[in-house]
């Protein structure tokens, strides 16, 4: 469980800086651009470390849900969006808005049990959880607001 947690962090860590270093590359190239070259290099990043690590076996794709083939096709919608969401609201905002809408879907899929996932029941420690979630996330953003207005006035002024 330890491990799962750390790469969790890790993979958090990870998307942050994509999402920083993809909203810099669409300002100067554009979002579809951008979405060809990240997906891009990560199609032949994974290409190798699959082939390094797996062999030939990496295309022994068998027994899988047909739906699940699509998952690159919504990569590009996920890097399109949240690239540009970074882009306009800041890091710390998108993947805060980004975070809270993955848990909600979390959620959802899992409440309903969903996409072959088991299906777990929803309850009021779910709702208390969720609550405090986005309660935090709306702290944290709303705590930043003033001040970032207050410098932008003495800017302008």
């Amino acid at each position: 469980m330890a491990i799962g947690m750390m790469l969790a962090v890790f993979g958090g860590m990870l998307v942050c800086i994509q999402n920083t270093f993809n909203a810099n590359v669409k300002r100067r190239v554009g979002a579809w651009a951008t979405t060809t070259l990240v997906l891009g290099l990560g199609f032949f990043a994974s290409l190798v470390a699959g082939l390094i690590s797996d062999g030939t076996a990496l295309f022994a794709v068998t027994g899988m849900e047909t739906w699940y083939w699509f998952s690159g096709i919504i990569g590009v919608g996920v890097v399109m969006s949240v690239t540009q969401s970074v882009e306009r609201l800041g890091p710390s905002y998108a993947i805060s808005i980004v975070m809270v809408s993955q848990i909600l879907f979390a959620l959802l899929w899992d409440t309903l049990g969903w996409f072959g996932l088991e299906a777990i029941p929803f309850t009021w420690k779910t709702v208390v959880g969720i609550i405090l979630i986005v309660g935090g996330v709306l702290l944290f953003q709303l705590s930043g607001k003033e001040k970032v207005l207050n410098e932008r006035v003495r800017r302008v002024g």
